[in-house]
């Protein structure tokens, strides 16, 4: 698929289902805003630097992949800096370690070859992982510090009951654009209550600066957050969002154009150019694409209108904006989460059928069958086998809080399976070499 095609089906797309690709556009709103208001509170990052380059990217990434990739934070980087406060120098640096490491990966070809190697159980299970910690994030970070009529009237636990309730009824009419409609009401909200503390946003043109990590940003960035980072960028934001890509988006991913190394220059092209300006580290995430394409996005064509509403509010409004977005109520926020993780948790249902990429392969390779439910056809032992390596990934991903150490448990898991296989090989290849031996 060439550009001409990706913007033919991005045009196409928005002129058929405008106000769902809209409500798509703002589905990762969720997970972006609550780091981007903390970090710029902490004059950490710079919002206005923020909020431009990150719609810089939102515009380029769908113009380019022609799907609705997110352009979210870097959370390990993220949950660091907030917790340590982070100087602009020293979260600068931890952006561009991850990226140098990342494209390093990518143009020695060793990210394709460690993508290829991980079992589909694991994909899955990082997936899901994902998810459920969206989702646990979610109640003790957003929802867990309400009660039922405060922190205010227009956020607290009767809010997020009612979103949570609209939700429920927007999963069966999909057509519905929740996202939007919740969006807008969370806005006027926030808008109410900035007026009634007299901190409406004014006009306030973005002031480039360049921000210069010294010594001391390096090494603080690097070893507090970049390496904590890396697993979470290839694993979640690298290998699970190509995977989910296709699996979500068949008909607009089926050509070469969207692979891990793509992406992955992707993440490191947006760091290597926004960090230098104060901005805040960004990449691509399943979390955000299962966010987008539940409130119905389908298209590049959602986040580039999402990117120029960035462009054009951080070019205009910048810094000024703080006091308004930290009115936004967390309890529709915190749902917005949810619905988020709830579509990345509905991709671990096709481990055992042709909606798993590695089965459907072999379907269509040996059979022709595509599209059918083969789970009968494997074994009891494989599809316990397979759901297991996919648990464990689960599991441990969301009780260590760390995509690597699910990643390694599964890894273990999916290999102590195979020592019966390996184990029947070695004593075939024992008696052959005896006969062989015999005969001589």
């Amino acid at each position: 698929m060439n550009l001409r095609q990706i913007n033919a089906h991005n045009l196409s797309t928005f002129r058929h289902h405008y106000v769902s690709e809209i409500s798509g556009s703002l589905g990762d709103l969720g997970t972006f805003l609550p780091i981007a208001i903390a970090l710029a509170v902490n004059n950490t990052v710079s919002l206005s630097s923020t909020l431009i380059f990150s719609g810089l990217f939102n515009i380029l990434t769908g113009v380019f992949f022609g799907i609705p990739l997110p352009v979210q934070p870097m959370k390990a980087i993220a949950a660091v800096a907030i917790a340590r406060s982070f100087t602009n120098g020293a979260i600068a640096a931890a952006g561009l370690f991850v990226a140098a490491f990342i494209l390093l990966f990518s143009i020695t070809g060793l990210l394709t070859r460690f993508a290829n190697a991980i079992p589909i159980p694991i994909i899955k299970g990082i997936q899901v992982g994902a998810g459920l910690s969206l989702i646990i994030a979610s109640c003790n970070s957003l929802l867990g510090n309400l009660s039922w009529l405060s922190p205010s009237w227009a956020d607290n636990r009767l809010w997020a009951l009612a979103a949570f309730c609209f939700l429920l009824f927007t999963t069966v009419y999909r057509t519905v654009p929740y996202a939007l409609l919740v969006f807008l009401l969370g806005l006027i909200f926030a808008l109410i209550l900035s007026a009634l503390a007299s901190d409406l946003p004014s006009l306030s043109l973005w002031h480039p600066y360049a921000v210069l990590p010294i010594g001391s940003d390096w090494s603080m960035g690097i070893v507090d957050a970049g390496i904590g980072q890396i697993p979470l960028t290839t694993l979640n934001s690298i290998v699970a969002v190509v995977h989910l890509a296709h699996d979500l988006l068949p008909s607009t991913t089926n050509s070469s154009h969207i692979n891990v190394t793509s992406i992955a220059l992707s993440v490191s092209a947006m760091n290597l150019l926004g960090c230098w300006f104060g901005a805040m580290p960004v990449c691509h995430g399943s979390g955000g694409l299962a966010a987008q394409y539940r409130f119905g996005a389908r298209s590049g064509a959602s986040i580039i209108f999402l990117g120029v509403l960035k462009l054009v509010t951080g070019i205009f409004f910048g810094e000024s904006l703080v006091g308004l977005l930290k009115r936004f109520p967390t309890a529709l926020l915190g749902v917005m989460v949810i619905a988020a993780g709830m579509e990345l948790l509905s991709v671990g249902e096709s481990l055992n059928t042709t909606g798993a990429r590695d089965i459907r392969k072999a379907v269509d390779r040996q059979t022709g069958l595509m599209g059918e439910d083969i789970g009968p056809m494997l074994s009891d032992f494989e599809r316990k086998k397979r759901w297991m390596v996919m648990m464990v990934t689960v599991g441990l991903l969301v009780g260590f809080k760390n995509d690597a150490v699910g990643f390694l448990g599964g890894l273990l898991c999916h290999w102590a399976f195979e020592i019966p296989v390996v184990v029947e090989r070695g004593l075939g290849w024992w008696e052959g070499r005896g006969r062989r031996v015999r005969l001589e």
